[in-house]
């Protein structure tokens, strides 16, 4: 199977129009070039790498999710026994605070850059300064756009997750609505500033679309874009306020059957708006395996969430500093990614849908969703 299928795929000018993401089902690990300085399509560090105890800076978005908790915990942890010294930064008062900590990180001498970015499209000028000082750049979770100058990408496939979320509403509208269709539903994005955000949704439209067109699923607030549905900055009252006139203007004699909810914490805000209508809670999706929902997931109260483990996601990540500092080809990469500008080489890692029947196959192992997914804690 070929991996140079494996990609995002530009569909207008970056910034203006979100990606989309096809990708096929091939496992196969290649490598690329990790040697030769420059930027995009596997250039990373200079020959030779680096030192170890070398500085490696990590840049986060804001804390909106325990995903972004536990990079927080791991990257120091995995980081150090790697060999290197770390610096793990959020920026919670949004892109400029960002933009100021990489170019800070830049300055204090990091050898390599790992940054979630909250907006992808608006960190051309720190992704350039980094280039001019030989430091190559992995983008993490979320893929950095409008820039040449991005060396690898660390991803769970967004397309998928977002099928994922539209096949387990579906099953949850079978198994719990009580009637036959049609169903009520309603739709609910991320952020339009975080690129997977709009990939999650298309993907759930990929599997819902067909649905609505056949008159199994109404919308009946007629919200069924992704500029409608997105929740700016993943903010949950946002999309409990959001949640909250929808309900009002459309659901006074009308049963809602089910909810689309890009993420965990989102999810529980829409759930706290329907209980505060007191409506019964339909099934509803989410992301990011946060406990809270977990326990919801657990009491039958959330349907599903996706899985996505953080420990993967880090792990990836500094395996591939790691074969930068020894100046090795970076061979974790499965596949390539499309910016708009250059194709970065990425590591695809696969999530899992996760709902009441497999919670504990999945995470009883995971000391802190364990004991919740195995009714022990």
């Amino acid at each position: 199977m070929n991996i140079a299928r494996r990609k995002f795929l530009t569909l207008g000018a970056v910034g203006a129009v979100g990606l989309a993401l096809s990708v096929s089902g091939c496992s196969q690990r290649a490598g690329t070039d990790a040697t030769a300085t420059g930027s995009g399509s596997g250039a990373g560090a200079a020959a030779g790498g680096f030192a170890a105890g070398s500085l490696i800076g990590v840049s986060l978005p804001q804390k909106t999710s325990q995903n972004w908790e536990d990079a927080q915990r791991l990257f120091p942890e995995k980081l150090k026994a790697a060999g290197f010294e770390s610096q793990v930064q959020f920026a919670n008062s949004g892109v400029a605070e960002q933009q100021s900590q990489i170019s800070a990180l830049i300055t204090r001498g990091a050898k390599a850059l790992i940054i979630g970015p909250i907006d992808g499209s608006q960190l051309g000028s720190q992704l350039a300064q980094a280039k001019a000082a030989g430091i190559p750049v992995i983008s993490y979770d979320r893929m950095i756009t409008n820039s040449a100058d991005v060396n690898y990408l660390v991803t769970f496939q967004p397309d998928k997750v977002g099928e994922l979320q539209g096949q387990s509403l579906l099953q949850g509208l079978e198994a719990k609505a009580g009637h036959p269709a049609p169903y009520n539903v309603e739709l609910f994005a991320g952020s339009p500033d975080d690129n997977n955000a709009r990939i999650f949704f298309e993907g759930a439209m990929k599997v819902l679309q067909p649905k609505i067109d056949d008159g199994t699923l109404k919308v009946p607030s007629g919200q069924v874009s992704f500029q409608q549905a997105a929740t700016q900055g993943w903010d949950p009252k946002t999309a409990q306020n959001r949640m909250d006139s929808i309900l009002t203007a459309n659901y006074s004699g009308a049963t809602l059957d089910g909810v689309l909810s890009p993420n965990d914490t989102i999810a529980r805000a829409l759930i706290t708006s329907i209980t505060n209508a007191g409506k019964p809670v339909p099934p509803m999706t989410g992301q990011d395996s946060d406990p809270e929902s977990i326990k919801l997931i657990k009491d039958g109260v959330q349907y599903s969430t996706i899985d996505k483990p953080t420990l993967s996601q880090v792990d990836a990540s500094v395996e591939i500093v790691k074969q930068l500092a020894a100046g090795q080809k970076v061979s974790v990469t499965n596949g390539e990614s499309d910016n708009g500008v250059t194709k970065i080489p990425t590591d695809f890692l696969d999530p899992t849908l996760v709902t009441s029947a497999n919670l504990a196959e999945v995470y009883g192992k995971d000391p802190v969703r364990g004991p919740i997914a195995t009714g022990q804690g």
